[in-house]
Order: C-alpha cells, then structure tokens, then sequence
C-alpha cells in the first residue's frame, strides 16, 4: 500500500530557475543539476484554517504540531521521541555583557540527541519510511550523524553514518550507541559528503544530507515557527543563527516567512548568519554578491565547519529576505562566547552552538545590531558534543588536599 502523499504540499520548486515538479523522492533540480537545490511548495490558503492559535494549543508541544507545514504523510506513525518546542529563557546579564536591551536564548540541546538537527532527521526518517526504504545514511560532522541514529534507532531503520576524520568522539560514541554503522572518512566532510551520496546511489539506500535533501530544511523551519508563535507580537529584532551549510538558516528563515503569511507574526526578523572566521566562505559569497567559491577550514567549530556549502543560495536570499547581515568570529570569541553563555545564561552550548552569541556580540560593537535592539539566539547544540573544546573554555579545577586549612590555602 502507498502512503497517502503530504496533504499540503503542491510540489518542489527550484530556487534558481523556478522550475516546478511533483513530489516525489528528488532532490535536485534535472535543469539546473546539483546546485538546483528544490524548495518544498505548501497550498497556505487551504492550510490557513486548519493552523490557527486556536488550534495550536490543543496540540502536543512538538514540532509535529505544525504538521499542516510538513512534508509528511498522516499514514505513516511519528517517531515517539519529543522534538522541537524548545525552552527560550530570556538572559538579562548575558544581554548586558554582550551589550544589547534584550536577549533570548533558545535551547536546541534540550532535543533528543541534543542538538538542533533532530528536527532535520525526523522529517528525513519520515520521508524515508514514506519513499519505502529500510536503510537510511547521512554525511556529517556529528550532530547531523548522532540525530539519524538516535531517530532511526526510535522507528526501526537501519543507519549508515559517513564523519570526517576530525568528528569529536563524543559524538562518534553517540552515534555507536545507537547502533549506527560509522564510516570514519579519511579526508574532509566535503569527501565524506561525496562519498555518502555515492554509496547510497550503489546500495538504494535513503540519503538524508540536508544540502541537498529539500525535505530536510522542512524539519529545520520548525525552529522558525517556533520562534513566531513563542513570542507572537513581541517578537525580537533580530534572530541569530550559526551557519554551516546554509540549511538551518535557511530553513528558520523560511518557517517565520510562512508564520508571517499566516498572521501568527506582523513583520519578520532580520537574520543574522554567523561563520566561523575558518570556514566563512558563505560570508565571503554574501558580501561580494558572487557565486560561492568553495575554501579550506579550520576551526573548532566543527558543525559548521563547512567549506563547500550546498545550499548557500537559499540561506543567502533568506539573510537578504529579511534585511539581515552575516558576520565570522575567531576561535577565540567562540571560546569566549562559550563562557559567557555558561555562566551568564546558564546555558551550555558547543562552539557551533555559540558561535551565534559570539557573533551578535561582535555585530553590535560594529553597529550592525543596535544597543536598544532585541534579539534571540539559537543554541544550535549542548556542550557536552564537544568536550575538548568546553575543557578550553573551561579552565581548570583546584587540587586540595582534604583538610579546612588546605582549602583557606588554595582559596587564598
């Protein structure tokens, strides 16, 4: 039996052509070939009734509740771990040492892997399930990898795991204990990403790269619906966004354009991108106003240490949509960021997961963003992903001897 298709999706559109075609298991435009990234097309007017506040509050507080908004079947059953609706606390002192009026902070570690792309992998392990396959696969530089085992470990399928070299083993510890099959790449995560694509055209299994895979942005907007209707009317200045390969951007993006279109929101956000100082090639795009020109990286922050991004084009025109701006930070600010963010929000983020905070900081000593602005920043991934950057970050602990005397020493 075939699963009933999305019941609001009217097809899949390229973003640099316009092209349309029906949905179906593709990925990237035939016209315009790997760089023809399609972006998932919904009927707002028939979804308009059916998504009101009214609603939404008769559902469970998953990202599954904007299932009108979805790219998923209603025949096939939802993954039982609770995804999406992630706390936003506001964070009076960190607003005040970064040196903006307000600041928010949304919690993506708090998902079931403890990371943003949880959202991403549940909707490709739904499409999965949905096209019929049994094995499902993904290139990534950890949280990507870690969410797909989690999520596939939770429905049944079988997970084929392709990292770089340089993945944390936090995360390839994650990855195993799900029962995943990792693959550790000898080379970078651009090889790892070709290899992936590769291995599943050979073997038919389901690829779940979010570069390229257009129904796993869908899982990534969740952030930006969510985002809308947590704060409604009150909703920031500007929304902070670490950026990697341009699909959570992109896709948190699109989610509060779609928010904005059904009158949950009367203005959307501007968008700040942030990269890595070693891995900004979407940054150098942005500015230039060019096509992106692929770059080496070197950077702790391996989430988005990404040097041939596959879907900049759409986290560009989003960035732009919204009348935002990009920005790189150092290492070091990301280290730094990481302390602040600890120890004045209470929350604690990975680098990638903080670059966010580090770059608003610097965007308002370059008066990109305002003092008197306000702005959430998403936590993209919990710290504990990467030990050995938080031990940096840290500092040490005190050695002492077991006695009162001992501890007045040290602590003088």
């Amino acid at each position: 039996m075939n699963p009933t298709p999305p019941l609001f999706l009217t097809g899949l559109r390229c973003i640099i052509c316009g092209a349309t075609y029906e949905h179906g298991n593709i990925f990237t435009c035939p016209i315009c070939g790997e760089q023809g990234v399609l972006d998932v097309q919904y009927n707002y007017e028939s979804i308009s009734p059916h998504l009101t506040s009214s609603t939404l509050c008769q559902r469970a507080q998953t990202h599954w509740r904007y299932r009108e908004l979805l790219p998923v079947s209603p025949d096939i059953a939802l993954p039982p771990l609770h995804i999406g609706w992630t706390p936003i606390y506001e964070v009076q002192r960190l607003a005040q040492a970064v040196g903006i009026k307000k600041l928010f902070l949304k919690d993506d570690g708090r998902n079931p892997t403890n990371s943003f792309k949880d959202r991403a992998s549940s909707v490709g392990v739904m499409k999965a399930l949905e096209f019929g396959f049994d094995t499902i696969a993904c290139a990534s530089t950890g949280n990507a990898a870690s969410s797909l085992a989690g999520i596939s470990a939770a429905v049944g399928l079988k997970s084929y795991i392709f990292v770089p070299q340089r993945a944390p083993e936090p995360k390839i510890t994650q990855l195993l204990i799900f029962g995943a099959t990792v693959l550790k790449v000898q080379g970078t995560y651009e090889q790892a990403f070709d290899l992936c694509k590769q291995a599943c055209d050979k073997f038919g299994w389901y690829n779940r790269n979010s570069g390229t895979n257009p129904f796993l942005v869908e899982g990534k907007k969740t952030a930006g619906l969510e985002i809308a209707e947590q704060f409604g009317k009150d909703i920031p200045d500007w929304v902070v966004v670490s950026v990697g390969d341009g699909c959570t951007i992109g896709g948190i993006g699109k989610g509060l354009q779609e928010m904005r279109r059904l009158g949950f929101i009367e203005r959307v956000p501007k968008l700040l991108g942030v990269q890595a100082e070693g891995a900004k090639p979407m940054l150098e795009a942005f500015k230039s106003g060019k096509d992106l020109i692929p770059s080496d990286t070197n950077t702790i922050a391996d989430s988005i240490a990404v040097g041939t991004p596959r879907n900049w084009r759409r986290a560009i025109q989003q960035i732009k949509a919204s009348h935002g701006d990009m920005i790189a930070v150092s290492d070091d600010e990301i280290l730094d960021a990481m302390r602040l963010t600890a120890r004045l929000g209470g929350v604690f983020g990975e680098p990638a997961g903080v670059a966010g905070v580090a770059g608003l900081k610097k965007a308002i000593a370059q008066g990109i963003v305002k003092p008197k602005e306000s702005a959430v920043a998403v936590i993209t991934g919990n710290g504990l992903k990467d030990i050995q950057s938080a031990k940096q970050a840290a500092g040490k602990a005190i050695n002492v001897e077991p006695s009162l005397e001992a501890l007045e020493k040290a602590l003088r």
